[in-house]
């Protein structure tokens, strides 16, 4: 049976994606293609606040399918527009870690915009063990340059407890409590305004290369759109009404 991406409705704003590829749930040319058009397809709902994504059994991704790559095929290129197409996505992703989280797949989860880890999980900067590189832009960001290098040069595995102390995830869970805390998680963002919730995202990802004058200009006009929208004066209404306030992304 080839893999799959199972798709599980969580809520009406909430997702939940699972890669499904034994046993280390390799993403290769098919898979890929498989993930991009269920990318799309839950994306197209105008409804959808968060996404979670997860693997299922021991690993969370693998990366690319290498029993299958060669040195002449286009399988780098394709891989990066996988990544290049999850870190688009517009809604926020949330990374739920669940075990080994190597080479393309730890880019994967740097994709993502908020990372839990299952203490049990691994992380393994697989570049050098294989004669590529990877990583090389995204994790340097997230952790520094040190600890970054620390990972990329070595090619070692990395523990959960090293990752949160890193910086690279947010919170570490029992492994029987790591989709609960996602899905918590989740909720709680798909329960704030959707406009601003996706321009914070936005913004946030671009804000590392943005100088304060490019970040004043970026950040302006999408602080007029918000001032008027809808959603800004339902929150105002429920401050002054002391009660929570409904979104409708408008």
């Amino acid at each position: 049976m080839s893999g799959q991406v199972h798709v599980e409705p969580i809520s009406e704003a909430v997702v939940l994606l699972e890669i499904d590829n034994p046993p280390m749930n390799p993403l290769g040319v098919e898979m890929r293609r498989t993930f991009m058009d269920v990318l799309d397809r839950v994306e197209a709902d105008e409804g959808l606040r968060c996404l979670i994504l997860t693997g299922r059994g021991r690993a969370f991704c693998s990366g690319d399918d290498l029993k299958n790559a060669s040195p002449q095929s286009d399988d780098l290129a394709g891989f990066g527009k996988l990544l290049d197409r999850l870190e688009a996505t517009r809604v926020p992703v949330v990374a739920a870690v669940n075990g080994w989280c190597v080479g393309g797949g730890f880019e994967l989860a740097l994709c993502c915009d908020i990372r839990l880890a299952s203490s049990e999980a691994k992380f393994v900067c697989a570049g050098v063990n294989v004669g590529l590189m990877a990583s090389t832009y995204r994790l340097p960001r997230l952790i520094g340059v040190s600890r970054a290098k620390a990972m990329l040069l070595t090619g070692l595995p990395h523990d959960a407890e090293t990752a949160e102390r890193f910086g690279l995830v947010t919170g570490l869970h029992a492994p029987d409590r790591l989709r609960e805390a996602a899905i918590t998680l989740a909720e709680r963002i798909a329960s704030r305004a959707p406009l601003s919730v996706e321009a914070t995202k936005r913004m946030a990802t671009r804000a590392p290369d943005l100088s304060p004058e490019e970040a004043a200009a970026m950040q302006g006009p999408e602080l007029r759109i918000l001032r008027r929208s809808d959603d800004h004066k339902a929150a105002l209404a429920a401050f002054r009404e002391r009660r929570e306030p409904t979104f409708t992304r408008s």
